[in-house]
């Protein structure tokens, strides 16, 4: 026996015991992103990696340690896709549906990065992502963000806060990262060593350092907002005006700033404390410099991004995760000659009504061990054809949810018989 081949670390199987969980919370987004008028959106997983270096940039963690890049047999540098808006911006332009156009889509599929593996943070993830594309005052940031916020309602979240921040216009952020960086250079030595590395090739993201000594040092560093111009100013009080007419509660973060180079004016995390340090579970803003980035004309632009595996966690940590998924009718069947005509009855069921989850037995086994199959599978009905049903041309009914006795009913009578029998189980459960 050869050696076992086990999952590469970071990138986990999804068991049939928790694809229920998954289901629901795919299915309640679609629903939410589809009552907004979004369109799916379905983008290849492996992309050049001069799209990622272009939009991302070069000196973020993304790119500079996370991504999984490699040579294909042309000697093409290609990388898995760490995050989704890049290539749905690059499928924009392809296809020439961004310029003076109006867009909604949305995309869910895995992404990879190349991280240390803890609980909420895997090396092949899944995002759930929208963005709205040709539209560039803050109704559409406010749509977005109220979009999320119904999404929690939908599933039933609770004790999630919303932080907003304005990174401004870009010719906003030149003069910030001057003021910002000329303040970070007087306290240098005191700074952590990827902030010290950044502070002249990126100096914004080291707002975003968790280090104890440099978040000490940001506390007295110029602030994002007092820099912000009168057009940006105006964008980021529009927005809190749409949030509070609209009972949005938020916080404004002045050191929220994301880790993508692509953001300006607004941007946003919806954060939990159920999660410890993994608590952001939606992360989004508007990156209109992004397109003409990419080769395109310019284009307004806006979206979020929320991970699955964080939301179903979240579910979990709130007791909000679903109960598997049972089959409604567990067909048994005691004989070659019963085995064959519970086949066919059992399509003729799923024929007649196809939302029925139906489970015939196959292979050997007595009734008793047939039965405590059903059972462990929590069916809620059995259905059984020895051979006496056979010969009689009925079969037996038995709910597995209460004491009530067996009874008998005619084959041709069958599917009324069950859809009863079910909708009772569904009324007593």
């Amino acid at each position: 026996m050869g050696d076992r081949i086990q999952s590469i670390r970071g990138m986990h199987d999804i068991l049939p015991e928790h694809a229920t969980a998954w289901r629901h919370l795919e299915e309640v987004a679609r629903r939410v992103v589809t009552a907004y008028g979004y369109r799916q959106i379905r983008l290849p997983i492996v992309e050049k990696s001069e799209l990622f270096a272009r939009s991302i940039g070069e000196v973020t963690d993304i790119v500079e340690k996370e991504m999984y890049t490699f040579a294909d047999r042309n000697g093409d540098l290609l990388s898995l896709r760490p995050e989704g808006t890049a290539g749905c911006v690059r499928a924009g332009i392809e296809h020439g549906f961004l310029h003076n156009q109006l867009h909604r889509l949305w995309y869910v599929g895995p992404m990879f990065r190349h991280e240390r593996p803890q609980k909420g943070r895997y090396r092949q993830f899944h995002q759930l992502g929208v963005e709205a594309y040709g539209m560039a005052g803050p109704d559409i940031d406010v749509e977005v963000i109220l979009l999320s916020a119904r999404l929690w309602r939908e599933l039933g979240l609770r004790d999630i806060r919303l932080e907003i921040n304005s990174l401004g216009s870009p010719e906003t952020r030149i003069h910030y990262r001057e003021a910002l960086t000329a303040y970070l250079r007087q306290h240098k030595d005191a700074l952590d060593e990827d902030s010290r590395r950044r502070l002249e090739s990126n100096p914004l993201r080291v707002l975003d350092s968790k280090d104890a000594g440099t978040r000490a040092v940001l506390g007295d560093a110029p602030k994002l907002l007092d820099a912000l111009d009168e057009a940006s100013r105006q964008h980021f009080d529009l927005l809190c005006g749409l949030l509070d007419d609209n009972g949005v509660a938020y916080e404004i973060n002045p050191r929220l700033v994301r880790g993508l180079d692509y953001y300006s004016h607004t941007v946003f995390e919806w954060i939990t404390d159920d999660l410890g340090a993994q608590g952001t579970i939606c992360a989004g803003g508007r990156y209109d410099g992004l397109i003409p980035q990419l080769g395109g004309r310019p284009t307004p632009a806006c979206g979020f991004a929320m991970g699955l595996e964080r939301l179903l966690a979240l579910l979990e940590a709130q007791q909000l995760l679903p109960a598997e998924e049972a089959p409604d009718v567990y067909c048994l069947s005691l004989g070659d000659g019963a085995r064959a005509t519970a086949t066919k009855l059992m399509e003729a069921v799923r024929e007649a009504v196809p939302t029925l989850r139906v489970l015939t037995h196959c292979g050997d086994g007595n009734l008793k061990a047939q039965l405590k199959r059903a059972d462990k599978l929590g069916a809620r009905v059995a259905v059984i054809l020895g051979e006496d049903e056979l010969r009689d041309g009925t079969v037996a009914l038995k709910s597995l949810r209460d004491d009530e006795p067996q009874r008998l009913v005619a084959q041709t009578e069958l599917v009324t018989n069950l859809l009863a029998l079910c909708a009772k189980e569904s009324l007593d459960s």
